[in-house]
């Protein structure tokens, strides 16, 4: 098969599908050249900035002898994804289908506020919810084999995977999942982009991620294709309150039930709503901004996200917002 694959190769194709590194290192080597290709695209190009691939991308880019098109897909817009967008192309232009980051209507999103040792024996609550096949999502890896090791003893037919696990072990769990023979995946977020699994009835989010996008991505693997699917999603008093936040404005985009404890959360925005609403003026009415309405500031989210981070160093978070524990 490598043989094959180098002798198409050498005679000349019209098409590359690699990895960064991989692609690096034949050009490095100077087993292909781009002094010809036209069109460069990034798949999942949120994730490979993520995992550290930013400077490889860019070595690439270097090999290009003249003009090209570039397209960068992503199911997310981050700002460090703008950021490498507007450093690394000419003149970028975004194209959303929908609005990026926004989360599926066919998903129903449900929030518990718990404590953080409570949330493995609730997994089991959870796991009710819904027939398999079911992903779990964790922060850390010790958390996943915790879970893991949890599920087994409890009769769960379940596999975990995170990053210390060798190759083998990752594919052998995913196939196993996959084919059916394994009823619930327990991960990282190594598992929740760019990998399709098909018929998932239900995501279960162990924690909060700190960022927005990654709870979009972890969600996104549930509801595809026009199907319906269910996300949890545990809450503690460790969770960051701007992730808290950034969950509340997610789900009243999508017109989902908002527990109290993000209702209870401190949000300049819901002034800002009232004093719009009362105002004649167009556009937003924090920003200035001509181009959008205050809902979609990102001037008033990212001050607000800064104010509350500078609280939480200064030992105010969580525990104040008075929910029952």
């Amino acid at each position: 098969m490598k043989e094959e694959m180098e002798a198409a190769r050498n005679r000349g194709v019209h098409i590359v599908v690699a990895t960064p590194g991989r692609l690096k290192d034949l050009l490095k080597r100077r087993r292909i050249n781009l002094d010809i290709c036209r069109y460069f695209c990034l798949d999942e190009a949120d994730r490979m900035v993520d995992l550290g691939f930013e400077d490889d991308i860019r070595d690439i880019l270097s090999y290009f002898s003249d003009q090209r098109q570039t397209a960068m897909f992503s199911a997310t817009m981050p700002a460090k994804i703008k950021t490498f967008a507007e450093s690394a192309l000419n003149d970028p232009v975004e194209v959303n289908v929908g609005r990026a980051g926004a989360t599926n209507v066919n998903i129903r999103q449900e929030v518990e506020f718990c404590q953080s040792d409570e949330r493995v024996v609730r997994i089991l609550d959870a796991l009710q919810k819904t027939p398999p096949p079911v992903i779990i999502f964790s922060e850390n890896k010790k958390d996943v084999d915790a879970i893991h090791e949890y599920l087994l003893v409890k009769g769960v037919d379940a596999v975990a995977v995170h990053g210390s696990k060798d190759q083998a072990e990752r594919l052998w769990s995913f196939d196993e999942f996959k084919a059916g023979r394994k009823d619930v995946l327990i991960a990282t977020d190594v598992a929740s982009k760019g990998i399709d699994f098909p018929k998932i009835e239900h995501v279960i989010n162990y924690d909060m991620p700190e960022e927005i996008e990654n709870y979009v991505h972890r969600i996104g693997r549930t509801g595809r294709k026009g199907q319906k699917g269910v996300a949890t999603t545990f809450l503690t008093r460790e969770t960051p309150e701007s992730a808290m936040l950034d969950l509340k404005y997610v789900l009243k985009e999508a017109k989902q039930v908002i527990p109290d404890v993000l209702l209870s959360i401190n949000d300049p925005m819901d002034e800002l709503e009232e004093i719009e609403a009362a105002s004649t003026t167009k556009g937003c009415v924090y920003c200035g901004s001509l181009a959008h309405r205050v809902q979609q500031c990102p001037k008033l989210r990212n001050d607000t996200k800064q104010s509350q981070q500078g609280a939480q160093r200064s030992g105010y978070g969580v525990s104040g917002y008075g929910a029952e524990m």
